[in-house]
């Protein structure tokens, strides 16, 4: 799972990259700003997967197959029916993006292009989260490894074609995109239908499936759509604030928020072992268990994350350097690499705990921690020190990031003092 996760920013640095060697910094401003938005409307829909792990591996714990298929399709139509939504609403939705986008009007322009583009993988993209859940449920972390590997080696090679070969720019990074999210739902259909013969069953007996309690499957997704609402709402907002300070200095963010997806999907690798390894104990109700793999979990993120922290603090300005040769945005990008060097480690607990929250299914307590987290150590923290603009704006996320470690760590405590982990 780290394996996988590492190589899924590898879609951004590589559209970073790319872009970044184009003549003007307004290609990848705008690849920002797009990238922006989609980002906000798949992740959002990132409660699919959370909830199809943290049943599936229930399901598994307990080898309940009806359980296990059922959780499974209701996913899948959930997120099917999302995605119908984005693209026949993308007129609408490209109309109102010009109505608030903030930024140069040269940047919003290429945004839009990429936006337009990209809404068009909502299919792929969301039915991917769901299957990428499924299968990690199962404890199959090869699966998802295959799958996200692929989809990056694709587009990789679709990017080279289409922005440098063929000169699409903006709108070849994102045709580049689009491609590699189908061609990876096709190979996950296959590893699926294979998953399923391994375990006795077929898609057949996925399509013919009861749905069962689909009222309290929607319950739980609309806490974690709520959590992942407000968590995309701060990322969203440091991109639309470095954008009212300028095309250089959201450029400039957008390459140091590739070191922090870097961070993210390694942690996240942890973090989605933890989901599998921590919901599959709850359901064989061995408690012993799964306190032992929360344990490992936050080793491995803490020894991940200064790991990373090391790496950044020497190697910092030549990873810059590699993602733009634009000498006016990596020398702003240097400036605020201090707060790259700090975050892997105050950010590396939100991480685990997130996902040892989505192994239990308790998706109340990280909605909770998520909403304190962002009003108080995100928009409060930057209130305050907002006179300092885009360190302010750096200083409130790493705020905000420890604040939601901190609440989650400090609730798994109380429940496990009080012997309510497994209910």
């Amino acid at each position: 799972m780290i394996l996988s996760n590492i190589s899924v920013p590898l879609l951004g640095l590589v559209d970073t990259a790319v872009i970044g060697h184009l003549d003007s910094p307004i290609y990848l401003a705008g690849v920002a700003l797009g990238a922006m938005v989609v980002n906000l409307l798949f992740w959002l829909a990132g409660f699919l997967r959370m909830s199809v792990t943290g049943l599936t591996a229930q399901a598994y714990g307990e080898k309940n197959s009806e359980q296990l298929l059922s959780g499974f399709k209701k996913g899948l139509l959930v997120a099917l029916f999302i995605a119908l939504i984005i693209v026949i609403t993308s007129p609408a939705i490209l109309y109102l993006l010009k109505l608030f986008l903030s930024g140069s009007e040269d940047a919003i322009q290429q945004a839009l292009i990429y936006i337009e583009i990209r809404l068009f993988s909502a299919p792929a993209a969301l039915l991917n989260m769901v299957i990428l859940g499924w299968l990690l449920g199962t404890q199959y972390s090869k699966g998802p490894l295959y799958i996200v590997l692929l989809t990056n080696i694709g587009n990789i090679v679709l990017d080279i074609v289409f922005v440098i070969g063929l000169e699409w720019s903006v709108a070849g990074a994102a045709w580049a995109s689009l491609c590699a999210d189908y061609i990876a739902l096709f190979v996950a259909i296959y590893i699926v239908n294979q998953r399923l013969q391994l375990m006795s069953l077929s898609l057949v007996l996925l399509i013919k499936a009861q749905l069962g309690n689909l009222r309290c499957f929607l319950n739980l997704n609309l806490a974690i759509f709520i959590r992942s609402l407000f968590l995309q709402i701060c990322f969203a907002f440091m991109t639309y604030y470095g954008a009212t300070l300028g095309d250089v200095v959201v450029a400039a963010n957008a390459v140091l928020l590739n070191f922090l997806l870097l961070v993210s999907f390694a942690l996240d690798g942890i973090a989605y072992a933890a989901e599998a390894k921590v919901g599959k104990a709850k359901g064989q109700r061995q408690m012993i268990q799964l306190h032992t793999w929360v344990k490992v979990s936050v080793f491995w993120a803490v020894l991940f994350s200064l790991l990373y922290s090391l790496i950044f603090l020497l190697w910092g300005a030549n990873i810059i350097g590699l993602l733009t040769d634009l000498e006016e945005v990596a020398h702003m990008a240097q400036g605020y690499l201090l707060w790259l060097v700090i975050l892997p480690v105050i950010s590396s607990l939100c991480f685990i705990f997130d996902g040892i929250f989505v192994g239990l299914t308790r998706a109340k307590e990280m909605r909770n921690s998520m909403i304190f987290s962002s009003l108080i150590g995100f928009f409060g923290v930057f209130w305050l020190v907002m006179p300092y603009q885009n360190h302010g704006l750096w200083f409130a996320m790493s705020c905000f990031m420890l604040l939601r470690g901190l609440t989650l760590a400090k609730k798994y405590r109380d429940l496990y003092r009080r012997d309510q982990l497994l209910i």
